[in-house]
């Protein structure tokens, strides 16, 4: 009979213990997608389609996240499968049941934070298992998309298609730079915000301003482009440009231009430079300099003209011009046009660089 007892204390030992197998976010198992910053006692993940990724052994895990604003959206993907279970972390550390009852096993979990740097800067503190936390996923290739709110996937949960951008409707996991760097297997960085160009947006600053920083609002905080090299660079920019620089009465174009819409010249010059800019950054990288799928590839656009005479005048053989065509329809992509264009894209990549 004492045995028995025994067999079951410890049985049940066995169990708690499997249970709150509690793995930092600084265990080097972990593997971060995107630019994350780590601080003493966090991972803050800012960018869009940033993540936290673990193999591990077991049937349940929890994370313990928060986020500063509240309103960051959060999917959870177990073994490449959406769950239904969708975080939206609070302003103060708080334990979230991610997955439970799944069948004993290796298991792949990933934090998705869907949203953009606007919405929210996520804290990653701990997971906690049920089982126990194996070597990290690895992946095929390397890529770096640098985008608007098209590769953000703004408004792509609003189905009733009112064209909303608050973050229950965006979800960057549906985007097509996700679901292209998915398809290859690939590890990937979006370095994208909603209403960004290259020459003017929506708000007092350009891509170039903050492509090369950590978090897009901390000027101090550079980015070391040594940490990831991507094989492969999209660059899919010039929608707010386009709108933009006929806007005279926007406050920007006032700042920007005075009373005179930039020229062509001008156009082509400031894309030149920020390509070039990545260029220095990635001597050795493949670079696609994209556009679309909205009205700046529609007919007649000068759009796409403007971005094939810049790349000509860079002469460098591996920068290439790719164009999403018009997708005629109002308001942003949709899930099923963002997944168009990954098709898109995803044929021109196999097609070009026999991935």
């Amino acid at each position: 009979m004492k045995r028995i007892a025994l067999f079951l204390l410890l049985a049940l030992a066995a169990h708690y213990s499997r249970a709150q197998t509690i793995i930092n976010f600084d265990n080097p198992n972990i593997k971060f997608m995107g630019r994350i910053a780590l601080t003493d006692s966090a991972a803050q993940l800012t960018w869009t389609a940033s993540s936290v990724l673990i193999n591990f052994e077991g049937t349940a895990a929890k994370a313990t996240l928060k986020d500063n604003t509240g309103t960051d959206r959060v999917t959870v993907v177990v073994d490449g499968k959406v769950t239904n279970t969708t975080i939206q972390p609070a302003q103060n550390p708080t334990e979230y049941t991610l997955v439970t009852g799944l069948p004993k096993g290796k298991h792949r979990l990933e934090l998705f934070k869907r949203t953009e740097y606007d919405m929210g800067t996520l804290w990653f503190y701990s997971f906690n298992l049920d089982g126990k936390i194996l070597p990290p996923p690895n992946f095929t290739h390397q890529m770096e998309f640098y985008g608007n709110s098209i590769t953000c996937g703004f408004a792509i949960e609003d189905t009733e298609g009112k064209d909303r951008g608050t973050a229950e409707f965006e979800n960057g996991y549906k985007s097509y730079a996700n679901i292209t760097a998915r398809h290859f297997n690939a590890y990937y960085h979006s370095i994208s915000k909603s209403g960004i160009g290259f020459l003017i947006s929506w708000f007092n600053y350009t891509t170039p301003d903050i492509y090369d920083r950590v978090s897009a609002h901390d000027s101090t905080a550079k980015w070391d482009f040594k940490k990831y090299t991507p094989e492969l660079v999209i660059v899919n920019l010039g929608q707010n440009d386009s709108w933009l620089t006929k806007n005279k009465d926007y406050p920007e174009f006032k700042r920007l231009f005075g009373t005179t819409p930039p020229t062509p010249e001008v156009i082509i010059n400031a894309y030149q430079k920020f390509i070039t800019s990545v260029r220095g950054k990635y001597p050795k990288a493949k670079i696609i300099c994209a556009l679309g799928a909205m009205d700046a590839t529609r007919e007649g656009s000068p759009w796409p003209g403007y971005i094939k005479k810049a790349v000509a005048g860079l002469k460098d053989k591996n920068i290439y011009t790719h164009f999403f065509p018009y997708k005629n329809t109002p308001g942003h992509p949709s899930a099923q046009e963002q997944q168009a264009m990954a098709d898109d894209l995803i044929g021109y990549i196999k097609k070009t660089f026999k991935w």
